[in-house]
Parts: structure tokens; C-alpha cells; sequence
């Protein structure tokens, strides 16, 4: 009883001697506040430069803006650094999509990036091809598939505009478009989750069933879950590619979200300048897409008039990724990072994704120069390109600097990186944060968001949550970590979408965000140790 009550008095004590200092988190607050910029970084992300897909001018211009405003705001070292070849530029210049007949109708429509353009616009009738694949794609059974569908639509694609989607059987949304979460949702997601081995596999077999295929892929390793984008990407290519030996003047899909009005797109597919650009693709809206393939289905001609102007670069260009520095005292040798990912799709102007991210964690560093905040530890910014390639620019500025995942061999600014904070969920205010299995910073992060607790924070939550660039960090044993934020509209509204816009992001809910992570940011930058670490984990080859 005595040693139990010793190591309960111990624990105590180390929690108390966590020092928030609250006459800085007022100041911080009131900077935040009542002076905010935030709205003024995201105006200036999306309104003035747009969107910001990876290695287009588009991308390069907002770079180049948002250093001029780093450097004035009076950080160090701020530049764009470069990480090697990504892929080749592409740039959209004009577009449209109508219905000619059996009557017009002006379509809601986006062409997917790294799509060749029409060379003017290119009249057609639609036939309807439908090739399914599901949303978590068992890359044997989408090949089987495909060979199949090539078998069946070999010489019948010729100039025509292709329906490539399957239309959902049930029309329509589903769930309420804005959300934030409750307290039972909250309490929910601060419960560990159910013990769940890491699958002991050597080859990829995805289960048919959708929700049994999901559990299956995130319990993949790391290495297999990437072979399983890549062989699926393969696939995708062999796809575009028939389309163009076909002769398809153009290919219009539909995602299961796209409704309203709503246009949902990505990439078409490889952007890498090795392979050929895939054939004129577009998104369009769900009800639009049904109302074609429903007079293709009754044999009805439907004629298309399309147009797409992209430009391209014939080789790749170099991925950017922007960093910037406040000095900091007497450990500045050792670092608090924080960071976000720069780029974005390009139907909209990437403001939830992730120009809000961006807006915040510019909003952070100007907040602790601005009140001119000793810190021991250099604070760095770090902004990233090809996230929505797969982490590409964080994971090359981890390499690096910091360590290789795959052979796990360290440099030595590795041991000085105290931490790294992530903003990537939308524009929704932070509610607390993901633990990233580091048990060590619960009672850390429990002082740190106590000041919060009426701006709504204060979840912890022991779960990892992918997706972004915190994982870059956590892969070479780097305490990584993203925020819990309230969903608003983020995955049934703008995400990738072209409502993905200035409009939909809510100014208290990031001056909150911003408040917090500067708040984070100082004390992890001004304690007496560096944040605790999990084990290093195993070279992933």
C-alpha cells in the first residue's frame, strides 16, 4: 500500500511541475482574438493565388506569397526548399461540359487533374461503359475487371464521350452535410479502441465486403498498404491507357457525394511525366451524371460538347516545400515543429484543404512574434507540397533531415526534434487531439488544453488518425500529432470538392485553433525537457 501510495504522490507531482504559464496564454488569446490575421492568410491563399495543386505556377505564386508575409512578419531562414523531382505541372486554363441533345443544359463540371486537353472543343454522343470498382479497390479483382471491360468495349469507344461510374443505386445524400461533434461523440473517441493486431501477411488479399475490405487495409503494414496504392495505380493506368488506344474523345464520372451541384475530383491519373497524361476526363454532378445515363440506358442519343485547356510540362518538375524559423535561446539547436500541407486540388481554391491549415499555422508563428515570446527552442513552420499524393513533400523533408522509415538510420537533428503539430481536418475548431499511441504526452496535453476547456477543447484521444503529414514524423519515432476538430461540412461538402472555397470556413473556429497551437507551441518550446517519445519503430523494409 505504502509503494502504491508513493508512485500515485510521484505521478502527482510530475504533472504538477508541468508549468502552464497563464499570463502568456491571455496574451496569446488576446492576439489571437482581438488582432487575428488568420482570415487575412486564408484570403490571400485562396481568393489571390486559388488553388495550389503540386508543381504548378499556381502553386509556386501562392509560395512566393505567403514567404514575402512570413519574412515580413520577422521570421528567419524562410525559404522554399526543394525536394527533388515530383511530376509534370499541370495548369487549368478554361473548361466546360454541356448537354446538347436531346436538349441543352450547361453541366456542373471540373476536369480531373493530369488530363490531356481537348485541343478545342470536341462534339460527341456518350456511351454509357461503366467499369465498377469499389472505394477500397482488391487491386486482383479491378485488374479482372478491367480486362474483362476491355475485352467487351475493345472498338466501340471511338469518339465518343465515355460514362465510366456506375450511378449509385439510391440517388441523393444520406447524412446531414454540417456537423460538430457532441460530448457522447467526444467521450466516444477518447475511449481506446479495441486491441487489434497488425496482420501478419506477405500478400494483399481484400476482403469483397466494403466494411470488412476498410478494416483489412488499415491493419495492413505500412510497405503493403503502399503496394496496394501502387498496384491499384498501375491498373488505373492500364485503364487511361485503353481509353486513349480507343480513340474516346472524353470520359465523365461521378462520385457518390457530387449532388447540389457539387463536383468531387482528384487526378485522372499517373502524374509523373514517364507516363502519358490519361484522356479528357471530368467530374460531374450526381444528378446530372443519372439524368445521361438514364436516356443512354433508353437508347436515347445524348450528345456532349466539351472543351479543356490544361497546360503541362513534357518533364517533371521539383516539389516545394516552405519553411521558416523563429530563433530560439538557449537550446535553439533543438526544435518544436509545426506545420500543415500547402497544396491543393484545383476545382475550388483550397481553402478547408488545406488552405485553412496553412492560414492557422502562419497565424501561429505571427502570434509568438508578434508578442515577441522567449523561447528556448527554434519554433519551425513547415508547409507541404504533394500531400494529396501521399505525404510526398513531408516525407522527403523527413528523409532528410530527421531519418529514413525504411532503413531507420538517423541523422543527428533527429534527436533534437522535440515535437511536430499538424492542422488538417477542415476548418473545424480543435476539440483536442490524437495521442498517435504516445500515452507519455496525455498529462502534458491535458495541462496544455485545460486554459481551452470553454473554447470547447479538451479531448485526448489515444488513437492513431491518418491521412496527413504528422504520420512523415511519427514513421522514423518522431512525436507527431493532429488535432480532433469538429467535422463541420469537411467530408460532405468541400473536401476536394469545387465548394472547397473561402466561404465555408468559419473565423472563430480558426482564430480558436490558432490560439491553441501557439499556446501548445510556447510551452513545448519553453520546457525543461524535450517532449517524451515512443520506442523507435523497426525499418519498415
Amino acid at each position: 500500500m505504502r509503494l502504491c501510495t508513493i508512485a500515485i504522490l510521484a505521478a502527482a507531482t510530475a504533472l504538477a511541475q508541468e508549468r502552464i504559464d497563464l499570463a502568456v496564454i491571455h496574451q496569446i488569446k488576446e492576439e489571437a482574438f482581438q488582432r487575428s490575421k488568420v482570415m487575412d492568410h486564408l484570403a490571400g491563399l485562396t481568393d489571390l493565388n486559388g488553388p495550389r495543386l503540386t508543381g504548378s505556377p499556381e502553386y509556386r505564386q501562392a509560395a512566393d506569397w505567403a514567404v514575402a508575409i512570413l519574412k515580413e512578419y520577422g521570421l528567419e531562414n524562410v525559404h522554399l526548399e526543394r525536394w527533388g523531382p515530383f511530376g509534370r505541372s499541370w495548369s487549368l486554363k478554361e473548361f466546360s461540359v454541356e448537354m446538347l441533345a436531346p436538349r441543352y443544359s450547361n453541366m456542373t463540371a471540373a476536369p480531373l487533374a493530369w488530363t490531356a486537353s481537348t485541343n478545342g472543343p470536341v462534339t460527341a454522343e456518350v456511351v454509357f461503359a461503366p467499369l465498377s470498382r469499389g472505394r477500397y479497390t482488391n487491386p486482383k479483382q479491378f485488374e479482372e475487371a478491367l480486362d474483362k471491360y476491355m475485352k467487351e468495349w475493345a472498338g466501340k469507344l471511338r469518339g465518343k464521350v465515355v460514362l465510366l461510374t456506375q450511378p449509385k443505386a439510391t440517388p441523393g445524400p444520406t447524412t446531414p452535410p454540417f456537423h460538430r461533434y457532441t460530448d457522447a461523440e467526444l467521450a466516444d473517441l477518447s475511449k481506446a479502441p479495441e486491441p487489434r493486431a497488425l496482420l501478419n501477411v506477405t500478400e494483399i488479399k481484400v476482403p469483397d465486403d466494403p466494411a470488412a475490405a476498410l478494416q483489412y487495409i488499415i491493419s495492413l503494414p505500412p510497405k503493403l498498404m503502399e503496394k496496394l496504392f501502387d498496384e491499384n495505380r498501375a491498373i488505373t493506368r492500364k485503364r487511361n491507357q485503353f481509353l486513349a488506344d480507343e480513340g474516346a474523345a472524353a470520359v465523365l464520372t461521378a462520385d457518390d457525394r457530387a449532388h447540389t451541384g457539387l463536383v468531387f475530383v482528384e487526378q485522372a491519373g499517373a502524374f509523373e511525366a514517364k507516363y502519358p497524361l490519361a484522356p479528357p476526363m471530368f467530374g460531374v454532378t450526381e444528378e446530372q451524371y443519372d439524368r445521361i445515363v438514364r436516356l443512354a440506358e433508353k437508347k436515347t442519343p445524348v450528345t456532349v460538347r466539351i472543351n479543356l485547356k490544361a497546360d503541362s510540362s513534357s518533364q517533371d518538375v521539383d516539389g516545394l516545400n516552405l519553411v521558416g524559423e523563429i530563433p530560439g535561446g538557449s537550446k535553439r539547436d533543438e526544435l518544436v515543429m509545426v506545420g500543415a500541407h500547402f497544396d491543393s486540388w484545383h476545382s475550388g481554391t483550397g481553402a478547408t484543404d488545406n488552405g485553412c491549415g496553412s492560414a492557422v499555422m502562419m497565424e501561429v508563428v505571427r502570434i509568438l512574434k508578434a508578442l515577441n515570446l522567449r523561447m528556448d527552442r527554434t519554433v519551425r513552420i513547415g508547409l507541404w507540397s504533394g500531400e494529396e499524393q501521399g505525404l510526398l513533400g513531408s516525407k522527403a523533408y523527413v528523409k532528410e533531415h530527421f531519418g529514413d522509415p525504411d532503413t531507420m538510420k538517423l541523422t543527428s537533428a533527429h534527436a533534437k526534434l522535440s515535437g511536430y503539430f499538424n492542422f488538417d481536418n477542415g476548418s473545424g475548431k480543435i476539440r483536442g487531439v490524437y495521442l498517435q499511441g504516445n500515452d507519455a504526452m496525455r498529462p502534458l496535453f491535458a495541462e496544455w488544453l485545460k486554459p481551452f476547456a470553454d473554447l470547447g477543447a479538451g479531448a485526448i484521444s489515444i488513437r492513431d488518425t491518418g491521412g496527413t503529414d504528422h504520420l512523415s514524423f511519427d514513421a522514423v519515432g518522431l512525436p507527431g500529432f493532429q488535432f480532433i476538430q469538429d467535422p463541420l461540412d469537411y467530408m460532405s461538402v468541400t473536401h476536394h470538392s469545387d465548394m472547397d472555397v473561402y466561404d465555408r470556413a468559419v473565423p472563430g473556429d480558426l482564430m480558436q485553433a490558432s490560439a491553441i497551437i501557439a499556446s501548445i507551441v510556447y510551452h513545448a518550446a519553453t520546457r525543461a525537457d524535450m517532449l517524451p517519445r515512443k520506442p523507435l519503430p523497426k525499418p519498415s523494409k
